[in-house]
């Protein structure tokens, strides 16, 4: 009866081609898998975002009339901030959106405390007008 395949005994590989796979293993199992933390940052859409609703808040206080300047260098800020994140810059996207943010924050404090100064200014005007008024009525 012939021997089939099965029953013949196993023949030992070579050496040489066992120690290489000892080697490569290690090596294929790393470059499939990365290591946990090297895990890429998210962008700073979030800085960006909170640049954009600052920049909307000072629009709605009307820095546009009050305080423009800021207000421009608010905008220009988030401008650069985007052109750096496009490049992917992301630590100068985080820099230049916070500055946006900051501008904006400062261009709706300067319009709020101007228009409060003029709603004084008209408040201490109404009050003169009364005592003026109250001081003729009192004379005659």
């Amino acid at each position: 009866m012939p021997a089939s395949f099965a029953q013949m005994p196993r023949v030992p590989q070579h050496p040489s081609r066992l120690r290489a796979w000892r080697f490569a293993a290690p090596l294929v199992i790393a470059l499939t898998f990365p290591a946990p933390g090297r895990a890429k940052t998210p962008p700073p859409t979030a800085e960006i975002d909170a640049a954009q609703v600052a920049i909307l808040r000072a629009e709605g206080a009307d820095a546009e009339h009050y305080a423009n300047e800021a207000l421009l260098r608010a905008r220009a800020a988030l401008a650069q901030a985007q052109a750096a994140l496009a490049a992917r810059r992301k630590d100068d996207a985080v820099a230049q959106a916070r500055l946006a943010a900051a501008e904006a924050d400062y261009a709706q404090a300067r319009s709020r405390e101007i228009v409060l100064q003029d709603e004084l200014a008209r408040r201490r005007a109404e009050i003169v007008e009364l005592r003026q008024k109250l001081d003729m009525a009192v004379a005659p």
